[in-house]
């Protein structure tokens, strides 16, 4: 069964970092495609990044140029590097995967919380 866990939410001030991490189990990394999204009180969930198998990632329009996403194939993982946040960046955020490289996503983790402050 496959699982998706999130990690490295917390606070922080405008202007700061963080790095979220979604480690998956049951599945090995081979064909993919994983993304962030996230969801802010009173909003609808919105996409964040998406990375696929060949390396292509997309992002919304609102953190280019301030957020990466990147995997390690090695470990499951898939990274979000958060830089400049912005309080408008506080969410939960969810990471999600499928693994035949469509984007469909088909496995979501629980989320995480994002908050920052100004």
């Amino acid at each position: 069964q496959v699982q998706l866990v999130e990690s490295g939410g917390g606070s922080v001030q405008a202007g700061g970092s963080l790095k979220l991490s979604c480690a998956a189990s049951g599945i090995r990394f081979s064909v993919y495609c994983m993304g962030w999204f996230r969801q802010a009180p009173g909003k609808e969930r919105e996409g964040v990044a998406t990375i696929d198998s060949d390396g292509n990632t997309k992002y919304t329009d609102s953190v280019k140029g301030r957020f990466a996403i990147s995997t390690d194939n090695a470990n499951n993982t898939m990274y979000l590097q958060m830089n400049s946040l912005k309080p408008e960046d506080t969410a939960m955020y969810f990471c999600a995967a499928e693994f035949l490289g469509t984007c469909a996503f088909t496995y979501w983790g629980q989320g995480i919380q994002v908050s920052v402050s100004s």
